[in-house]
C-alpha cells in the first residue's frame, strides 16, 4: 500500500541555500536537502487502485508555471515546536492548484484535508525541542532574502512508512505549461 502525496520539487540551488540554515536546535532531525519539497496533498496510505485512479486524475491538470518566492523561516506547533519550516509566500496561482488537487482527490473518494494549506518547506522535525531553543534559532536566521524559483511540474511522490522526510520517491511528473504572453497589437486574419 503506498503513502503519496503531491508537491512541488525544490530546485538544487534553492535547496542548498535552506541547507545553510540547517544546525543549531537540540533534538532537531534535519530533512535531508534532495528531500525538501512543498506539499500540495498528502494522499496518505492508499490501495493499488486509487493510487492508479489518483496519478489518472491528476494528468488532467493544465495550469500555468508558477514562481514561488520561499521568504521567512518559521516554527509548527507554537509552545511545543514539532517542526522548523521555510515558509513559502502565499500566491493566488499556488492556492488555485492546491484547491484543484483538493477537490480532484475528494471526487475519488479521498477524505478532506483537516488542515488549512500552508505552503512550506520542511527543514527540521523536532522532538523535545523547547520553544526557547526554536525562538532563539528563528532570532539569529529569521531573515534572509527572498529565495525564488519557478515551478515548471508538481510531482506524485511515495514515500516509505516512517516518522517523515524520505526517502521520497517520484511515481509520476505532471508538466505545468507556459504561461502565454498576452497578445498586443492587431491580429490579422
Amino acid at each position: 500500500m503506498p503513502r503519496l502525496f503531491t508537491a512541488l520539487e525544490v530546485p538544487p540551488h534553492i535547496a542548498e541555500s535552506l541547507a545553510r540554515l540547517r544546525g543549531g536546535v537540540s533534538g532537531a532531525r534535519w530533512i535531508d536537502v534532495e528531500n525538501y519539497h512543498i506539499t500540495l496533498r498528502f494522499l496518505g496510505d492508499v490501495d493499488d487502485r486509487f493510487a492508479h485512479d489518483a496519478a489518472n486524475a491528476l494528468s488532467f491538470i493544465r495550469r500555468p508555471g508558477l514562481e514561488v518566492t520561499i521568504d521567512e523561516l518559521a516554527s509548527f506547533g507554537g509552545g511545543k515546536p514539532r517542526a522548523i519550516v521555510a515558509r513559502v509566500r502565499s500566491d493566488p496561482t499556488l492556492i488555485e492548484m492546491q484547491a484543484e488537487q483538493e477537490r480532484l482527490m475528494r471526487r475519488l473518494g479521498a477524505p478532506p484535508e483537516v488542515r488549512n494549506f500552508a505552503p512550506h518547506v520542511t527543514l527540521a522535525r523536532l522532538r523535545g525541542s523547547n520553544s526557547a531553543s526554536v525562538a532563539a534559532y528563528l532570532g539569529a536566521r529569521g531573515y534572509f532574502p527572498p529565495l525564488k524559483f519557478m515551478a515548471e511540474r508538481f510531482v506524485l511522490y511515495s514515500s516509505r512508512d516512517s516518522v517523515g522526510g524520505g526517502p521520497y520517491v517520484i511515481e509520476a511528473e505532471y508538466p505545468l505549461i507556459e504561461a502565454r504572453p498576452a497578445m498586443t497589437g492587431a491580429v490579422r486574419l
